[in-house]
């Protein structure tokens, strides 16, 4: 069942750069891939595709010199995963839609935010891209409604499942396959990183091109 049938609405960018990192061992949103930083990466990415652009943070993070340049957004919970920037984001601008990607996606390009955007369905609670045809869903470059957020808000507000993946999967959710699902792996660990840096590395021109 659709949660938001509404006119068209504005859309703003969000990258989440709020999570405790525990399996890197390291903040991941200073960490480099192709001499740039990923926070920088993934809101450089962001601005090619949307006007505005906000950084989703933690509590005591809005002083960070990578993060303090961005305008950011404050985490509302605590311990509900990346649901808390994106409720957080949700709760600053109520009547906006969200585009919403994790700052550990190195190799998500424009092409990919491009598809995505384009694709977007108000129709639909939400609109997500996949990495191959009757895959899931990818919660972490989703575009998410105001109606949707909403509901999402109100069931995590009430202790309910904090899990932006389930809460996909139990709206109607538009999903279109990623031009290059490659782009859509995350580095969790810091050799899972290493190897995106290779990929990265590798392209031509990858010197001297910028995200």
């Amino acid at each position: 069942m659709a949660l938001n049938n509404a006119d068209w609405t504005p859309l703003r960018g969000l990258v989440l750069a709020g999570g405790q990192s525990r399996r890197m061992g390291a903040d991941k949103a200073v960490l480099q891939a192709g001499g740039i930083r990923l926070l920088d990466r993934a809101v450089a990415t962001m601005r090619a595709v949307l006007d505005e652009v906000y950084v989703a943070i933690r509590a005591g993070q809005a002083d960070e010199p990578v993060r303090q340049k961005y305008t950011v957004i404050e985490d509302r919970f605590n311990d509900v995963g990346p649901a808390a920037g994106l409720l957080a984001a949700h709760a600053s601008d109520p009547d906006a839609a969200w585009l919403v990607i994790a700052c550990d996606m190195p190799l998500l390009d424009e092409a990919s935010l491009v598809c995505l955007r384009d694709a977007r369905d108000e129709r639909s609670d939400a609109t997500a891209l996949t990495a191959a045809a009757g895959g899931q869903a990818e919660p972490l470059c989703a575009i998410y409604e105001p109606g949707t957020l909403a509901a999402f808000l109100a069931q995590v507000s009430a202790g309910g499942n904090p899990s932006p993946s389930a809460w996909l999967a139990a709206v109607k959710t538009t999903i279109v396959v990623a031009p290059d699902p490659g782009a859509l792996a995350s580095a969790n660990t810091k050799a899972e990183l290493a190897d995106m840096i290779n990929r990265i590395e590798s392209r031509p021109g990858a010197a001297n091109r910028k995200p």
